[in-house]
């Protein structure tokens, strides 16, 4: 159900003033569709199978992480619908340019490169650690990633009084790597993502000493 309309008090589209539910599609089916060919890909039952990914495909780029993740190729419906079949020729050459920079001269060269990272998320490395970078030359100080951290997250963003203005400074020792404040950045690449190295071990959540469960799987 896509909305409702609060004068008719029925879900749009209404229909002599009744509604119903719809089918779901576009950008926002993407992560689901692009989690299912992941798994479908990786799934040693299905090995040799074709795969074709669809869903929320509207460009070069998506088509590119549905082949990665084991697509041989893919089809589009509602970006066609609402730009035409000329977007066919738009992601073509898109994809081509893409292909260029990385060398890749023929799709199989990516085909299922992003497979064998694709993991349960109890097989990633508890040890690993990123903090966030703010590029102070590209910074508008607007504030959102301050109020964003210090509201909803973890309070590690200093807001500080400078003669130049306002300035945001992230507190190394309090980050998280959460990477709420990057995303809601309103200016690309200011805020990113740093990895720190932890002198840790690669440990996944099945032997991390924080699991309550680990002694009992043992």
């Amino acid at each position: 159900v896509v909305s409702v309309d609060l004068d008719a008090m029925a879900p749009t589209p209404t229909v002599d003033g009744k509604g119903t539910h719809g089918g779901y599609c576009g950008p926002a089916v993407k992560p689901i569709a692009l989690r299912m060919v992941g798994q479908i890909a990786r799934d040693p039952e299905c090995a040799g199978l074709p795969i074709s990914g669809i869903g929320g495909i509207s460009g070069w780029r998506e088509a590119a992480e549905f082949m990665a993740m084991g697509a041989g190729h893919v089809q589009v419906c509602t970006a066609a619908m609402t730009h035409g079949f000329k977007i066919v020729e738009d992601m073509n050459s898109g994809l081509d340019n893409w292909m260029d920079s990385k060398g890749h001269r023929r799709l199989a060269d990516f085909h299922r490169l992003a497979v064998p990272n694709f993991v349960e998320w109890q097989d990633l490395n508890m040890n690993f650690k990123t903090i966030a970078a703010i590029d102070q030359d590209l910074c508008i100080q607007c504030g959102k990633c301050h109020v964003a951290c210090e509201d909803t997250s973890h309070q590690s963003i200093a807001a500080l009084r400078t003669e130049a203005g306002r300035r945001y400074e992230v507190i190394d020792e309090e980050c998280v790597g959460c990477n709420l404040c990057m995303h809601v950045c309103p200016v690309d690449d200011c805020i990113t993502m740093r990895p720190v190295d932890t002198g840790q071990p690669y440990v996944t959540w099945k032997d991390d000493p924080r699991n309550p469960h680990r002694e009992a799987a043992e």
